[in-house]
């Protein structure tokens, strides 16, 4: 994570492309990066005559179940949609809740985290969530950065269109003062200005409450992902709803344009 006073400094890894061109992701094999955008909350707490923070609540722990779940299935990383930055048209009390929620959380799971092996890292703009809880992030990051086992990136404050806009914007500034030629410009180099480029090209992403439409998550990143929409609420998914989800991905294949 970047620190949220900052500017986002990409981490290159090399070799890592914005496809993963020449493989085929199909006969039963499993993702090593899987996004969700986890959508629901609000209908599931109604659906109980329930305020919606309880719903925001209920999600948090099928955060906890799907990220040990994700684990234990073999995912590499785990990307999670929590706040995106056109949430702030919420009601003020709705998002007091929900950085309250993403407060408490990081006060009571940092130890189990550490524990289970998770490393933990954001993206997007998590300053706009004021200094106490942008510095208990970098604190959650610093204390699991040597986790293996998964990553579980949680996108906060975080609109694709403004990351990548801000990618072109980085290349565009290198070559005016002619740190970089314009055919230098080609999508690896838009790729490793991304949040995202320290990591697995993006294999899966799913969507749950029956939603069919990215809302501004990963667009980039997933242009070659399978895409996978659930009727299931975002409170109710949990390890089989996941199972089920890999078990469609495993049957399908992935040709990147070309042909089985």
């Amino acid at each position: 994570m970047r620190s949220p006073s900052k500017p986002f400094v990409p981490n290159v890894v090399e070799g890592r492309g914005s496809t993963s061109l020449g493989t085929d992701g199909g006969g039963g094999q499993q993702p090593r990066h899987v996004a969700i955008i986890m959508d629901g909350n609000g209908r599931w707490a109604a659906k109980r005559g329930l305020p919606r923070v309880a719903g925001h609540r209920a999600g948090a722990e099928a955060v906890r179940a799907t990220v040990r779940a994700a684990a234990e299935r073999g995912v590499e990383v785990l990307t999670l949609y929590a706040f995106s930055s056109e949430n702030w048209r919420r009601s003020s009390e709705e998002v007091s809740d929900l950085t309250a929620l993403m407060r408490f959380y990081l006060d009571r799971e940092i130890a189990t985290l550490e524990r289970d092996g998770v490393r933990l890292e954001f993206i997007g703009e998590p300053a706009a969530f004021g200094s106490d809880l942008a510095t208990r992030m970098s604190d959650a990051v610093e204390c699991t950065r040597n986790n293996r086992k998964i990553t579980l990136v949680i996108a906060l404050n975080y609109g694709s269109r403004a990351e990548i806009a801000a990618a072109a914007r980085r290349l565009a500034e290198r070559a005016l003062v002619g740190e970089l030629s314009l055919d230098a410009i080609d999508e690896l180099a838009i790729d490793r200005q991304l949040q995202t480029s320290s990591w697995p090209d993006l294999d899966l992403l799913i969507r749950t409450s029956g939603e069919v439409r990215l809302s501004n998550f990963l667009l980039w990143q997933a242009a070659y992902a399978e895409l996978i929409f659930l009727d299931t609420l975002w409170p109710d998914f949990d390890a089989a709803a996941l199972d089920a989800a890999l078990g469609q991905y495993a049957a399908r294949q992935r040709r990147f344009g070309g042909r089985s």
